[in-house]
């Protein structure tokens, strides 16, 4: 079964705009996400991007604004009316969760699902360690058990491994998504995404062709 690499940080609005559409191309082409969770402003800034806080305001209106609200209508999915109160909060607890239980298969795609949504439909604190084990046990997982794996140093190592690949691969934000080696950034791609599982795409001519791992 084919695979698609699943880079996103456990708060992105627009990973949360994408992810019933991914997932819906991953069933219908019978591929398997493999996810790789990351801290996204290291990441970010390590690419030599601006970090939010520098970003000018028309930006943030525009990026985190407007078009937010543009593909929610587009993609049918509802976001809150604002930023979420807590969106600066830490979000590696959340991420390291997601590892916790596994990088790939149903029950992954759905917590990963649960945790965008219950941030930028619910407004929930991602930070927040019971908000989090209710999101777990109502998918049917033991909540401290797989939060206390996710506090642990394995995962840290793994998050922090996720990031690295990330950084050495030119991963620009959340989402990005990989398919035999060809990268594509932003949820407005994933019918390209869609595109290269039945067909690839031809062949880069430019430097740095693919990703590797």
């Amino acid at each position: 079964m084919r695979g698609v690499g699943y880079v996103y940080s456990a708060h992105s609005a627009y990973a949360w705009l994408g992810s019933a559409r991914l997932m819906d191309i991953c069933r219908t082409a019978g591929a398997t996400l493999v996810h790789r969770p990351i801290p996204l402003s290291p990441v970010v800034e390590a690419q030599r991007s601006l970090p939010f806080h520098a970003r000018t305001q028309a930006h943030v209106d525009y990026f985190f604004g407007r078009e937010i609200e543009r593909w929610a209508e587009w993609r049918g999915v509802e976001v809150v009316p604002h930023r979420p109160t807590h969106h600066d909060a830490d979000y590696g607890l959340a991420g390291g969760m997601i590892l916790a239980l596994g990088d790939r298969g149903p029950e992954v795609d759905a917590l990963a699902h649960a945790i965008l949504g219950a941030h930028w439909r619910d407004d929930a604190d991602l930070s927040d360690r019971k908000v989090l084990a209710r999101l777990a046990e109502g998918l049917g997982h033991d909540g401290e058990a797989l939060l206390a794996r996710a506090a642990g140093l394995e995962i840290a190592a793994r998050y922090a491994a996720n990031a690295d690949w990330a950084v050495a691969n030119g991963v620009m934000g959340s989402p990005t998504y990989v398919v035999d080696g060809d990268m594509f950034y932003g949820q407005d791609r994933l019918e390209m995404v869609e595109r290269a599982l039945a067909r690839p795409f031809a062949p880069t001519r430019w430097r740095n062709p693919a990703v590797t791992g």
